[in-house]
């Protein structure tokens, strides 16, 4: 769902069920893990974590401000770099037709990393989430443009 409405990734609707759609451009993959380390669980979730919490917190929830008025009283709103992302993906559909590629790339790397914090928060792997914007292996090349419904494989 993130995909297709905080990203613009595709105009296709997600199909709602827990079953694999090989057909949609986006999708969610979890491995069970075999075993997790017992003690862990008790700070990895808060304290481990705290340091993913505040980067994934500046690129998705705000960290530029505008101020209202010049005064530093509080007033105004907070913008994020993914907000700012998705507005520029906006213009380049509506004007261009065609998904910016640096913006697609840089996207599914904010999300990828968010995604990534929140599976290692809820304790669904000991894996620490790496410190990283990663495409991936599936993604294109951020030169490229990536045209609109377009998952990105060859």
């Amino acid at each position: 769902m993130q995909f297709y409405a905080a990203a613009l990734g595709t105009d296709r609707y997600p199909p709602f069920s827990l079953s694999v759609h090989a057909d949609y451009p986006a999708d969610l993959e979890v491995d069970y893990p075999e075993r997790l380390n017992r003690g862990l669980v008790l700070i990895k979730w808060w304290l481990l974590a705290l340091p993913q919490y505040l980067i994934v917190a500046a690129l998705t929830g705000g960290g530029m401000r505008w101020m209202s008025g010049g005064h530093h009283d509080g007033g105004g709103a907070m913008i994020s770099l993914s907000a700012v992302l998705f507005l520029v993906a906006g213009f380049g559909l509506l004007f261009t037709g065609r998904y910016p590629g640096g913006v697609f790339a840089l996207l599914v790397g904010v999300y990828r990393w968010s995604i990534r914090v929140q599976g290692y928060a809820s304790l669904f792997t000991d894996e620490y989430p790496p410190f990283r914007l990663d495409q991936g292996a599936r993604e294109p090349a951020p030169e490229s443009e990536q045209p609109v419904g377009s998952s990105g494989t060859d």
